[in-house]
C-alpha cells in the first residue's frame, strides 16, 4: 500500500515530544491512527540519537500475553532505559483488560513519554478524564482530507479529482480495491458493520442492533438536514418501529461518541446565542454514505457541505450552523476569535440559485470572511466583499498551523 505522511498529525505529534501529558490518539475505526503512530516512531529513531522505543502493537499476537494490566506494566518496566529518552507507544490499547490502571501508574513514575491508540467506541473524548488521571492530550485524527487525497493520487486537474473524492472519500484502506463495488463493500462491511456497529454495541451494551442500522441509514440520508431527536423519533414511528425520543437520543450519542457521526450545533448570529431544539449531523466521511445507501437519492450539494463541515473540524474550528433573520448560514466557523462564514453549493451556474445562496451572507453587518464555496471550476472571485471560491481550491489550501 502507498503510504502518505500526514504531515500535520505529524508536525503536532512532535510538537508534543517530550511533554508530560499522555498523548491519546483518537479518531474512527481505519482513520490512519496505527499507521500514523509507526511513522512517528520512526521519526523518532531517526531524530532522537538517545532514545528507547517500547512499540506494543495489540493487533499483533506477538503481544498477547499482555492482555492485562499488570503484564502490560511489567513488560514496559523490564525495557526501561535510564540513561535513554523512553517512549511508550502502544496501539489498540483497550485490548488490554484496565489498561488505564497500567497507563497511569506508567505515567505517575514519570520516566516515560506515553502514546496510545484506541478503539473509537473504547477511548473517546468524553471518557479520557476519568480513565487517566494524569493529564491528557488528545490528536483527533479523521480520514484522508482532499489534499491528502491529490497527495495519493497525483492529478493536473484538481476540479475532476475532487468529483472522485466526493464518492471514494478519505477512507485510505479502500483504495487498494480496484473497482468501486469492492470499495465499498470493504467501508460498508470492514468499518461500518464489523468495526462501528459491533464497537458501539459491546461498549454502551446496546440491545436493538436494527434501531441502530435504522438510524445509520436516516442519519446518512439527512445529512445537511436541521433535524431533532422527537422528529426522527417520529419519523421511525411512523415506519412501525417502537421507540421513544430518550432510546433514538442514547444511540445516536453512541453514534457520535464512536465518531461516525459529528452534530453542528445551530447559532443565532444576530442574538450571539445557541440554539439548542435542533443540529445538523455530519459524516465522518463521505463514502460511508455512498457504501451504505447506493447512489439514490443523489445530492451532491449536501455532500459537499459534509466535506465542508469535517474539513473545517481537520482545520481546527469550532463549526456551528448559523441562523440569521430566520435565514440558514451553512457554517459558522470560528477559530481564536476569528469568524469565517460559510455557504456551500454543488452547482450556482444559474443566476437564481447564485442569488439564493449569496443571499444570507449579503445580510451579516459585520466585518468577518464570508466565503461561497461551489464547483465554479474556475479561479476565485469576489461579489459585494464575499470569496466565491472552487471546493477543490478551498480544500487545497495550504492550512497555517496554530
Amino acid at each position: 500500500m502507498k503510504l502518505i505522511k500526514r504531515i500535520a498529525y505529524l508536525e503536532e505529534l512532535k510538537d508534543l515530544l517530550l511533554t508530560p501529558d499522555i498523548k491519546v490518539i483518537t479518531g474512527v475505526r481505519r482513520c490512519g491512527k496505527s499507521k500514523l503512530l509507526e511513522a512517528f516512531s520512526e521519526w523518532i529513531t531517526t531524530h532522537d540519537a538517545k532514545s528507547n522505543i517500547i512499540h506494543i502493537n495489540y493487533n499483533l499476537t506477538d503481544f498477547e500475553d499482555l492482555l492485562e494490566y499488570h503484564a502490560l506494566e511489567k513488560y514496559v518496566e523490564d525495557r526501561y532505559l535510564p540513561e535513554k529518552n523512553n517512549y511508550l507507544l502502544v496501539d489498540e490499547i483497550q485490548m488490554c483488560i484496565s489498561f488505564e490502571k497500567a497507563i497511569n501508574s506508567i505515567h505517575a513514575k514519570e520516566k516515560y513519554d506515553i502514546y496510545v491508540t484506541g478503539s473509537n467506541a473504547f477511548l473517546q473524548s468524553s471518557d479520557l478524564a476519568t480513565l487517566f488521571v494524569g493529564r491528557t492530550y488528545e490528536l483527533h485524527v479523521y480520514p484522508f482530507s482532499f489534499k491528502e487525497y491529490l497527495d495519493y493520487y497525483p492529478s493536473e486537474n484538481n476540479y475532476r479529482s475532487l468529483t472522485k473524492y466526493i464518492t471514494e472519500g478519505g477512507m485510505a484502506g479502500s483504495y487498494l480495491y480496484k473497482n468501486e463495488i469492492q470499495k465499498y463493500r470493504y467501508i460498508n462491511t470492514e468499518v461500518l458493520n464489523a468495526l462501528i456497529v459491533r464497537d458501539i454495541m459491546t461498549k454502551y451494551k446496546l440491545k436493538n442492533e436494527q434501531l441502530l442500522q435504522k438510524l445509520i441509514d436516516f442519519l446518512m440520508d439527512n445529512i445537511g438536514n436541521v433535524t431533532s431527536v422527537r422528529t426522527i423519533t417520529d419519523t421511525l414511528a411512523s415506519g412501525k418501529m417502537k421507540v421513544d425520543h430518550k432510546t433514538v437520543g442514547k444511540y445516536i450519542t453512541a453514534l457520535c461518541k464512536a465518531f461516525a457521526f459529528y452534530r453542528i450545533r445551530r447559532y443565532d448570529i444576530k442574538g450571539k446565542r445557541y440554539l439548542h431544539s435542533e443540529d445538523k449531523y455530519y459524516l465522518a466521511d463521505q463514502s460511508f454514505r455512498f457504501a451504505r445507501l447506493g447512489t439514490r437519492n443523489m445530492d451532491y450539494g449536501r455532500v459537499l457541505e459534509n466535506i465542508v463541515a469535517i474539513e473545517l473540524l481537520r482545520r481546527g474550528y469550532e463549526v456551528y450552523v448559523g441562523v440569521l433573520y430566520k435565514k440558514e448560514i451553512d457554517f459558522v466557523a470560528i477559530k481564536q476569535g476569528v469568524k469565517l462564514y460559510i455557504q456551500v453549493a454543488n452547482d450556482i451556474s444559474s443566476q437564481d440559485t447564485f442569488e439564493r445562496e449569496i443571499a444570507p451572507l449579503l445580510k451579516i453587518m459585520d466585518a468577518y470572511p464570508r466565503l461561497l464555496i461551489a464547483r465554479i471550476w474556475q479561479p476565485e472571485y469576489q461579489h459585494e466583499g464575499i470569496h466565491v471560491i472552487d471546493a477543490a481550491d478551498w480544500l487545497d489550501q495550504d492550512i497555517p498551523r496554530n
